[in-house]
């Protein structure tokens, strides 16, 4: 299934293709102050249609994960990295897709906390 999404201000809009069977709740400091549900996808289902330019990153603890924010409206609403076995993917956030059931997506509880 393709989906759209965006920031709150429509900045920052994307496309990603897949199929949503559940979505991570992490305790890390960065997501329990963003409250993001994450979907984890290849980079290459992930299609941003804003330029790259157009958004703010941040970065923290090892580095490693490219937290992608709106500059204008501060929403955050993908992030970039790779996996455990150094494929490119994107964490999306899934509260900014378009016409999602919120309540129909479980939810895996991850202690980023820990890590």
């Amino acid at each position: 299934m393709l989906y759209t999404g965006s920031c709150h201000c429509g900045r920052v809009k994307f496309e990603v293709e897949g199929e949503i069977e559940g979505a991570c709740a992490c305790n890390c400091s960065m997501c329990m102050r963003k409250g993001s549900l994450l979907w984890f996808v290849r980079r290459d289902a992930f299609r941003l249609k804003t330029p790259d330019a157009d958004i703010a990153t941040y970065l923290f603890n090892k580095h490693t994960i490219r937290h992608r924010f709106c500059p204008t409206c501060g929403i955050h609403p993908f992030a970039e990295g790779t996996d455990t076995k150094g494929n490119a993917m994107a964490a999306v956030n899934i509260r900014c897709l378009d016409g999602i059931d919120l309540d129909a997506v479980p939810v895996r509880h991850f202690d980023g906390r820990a890590r």
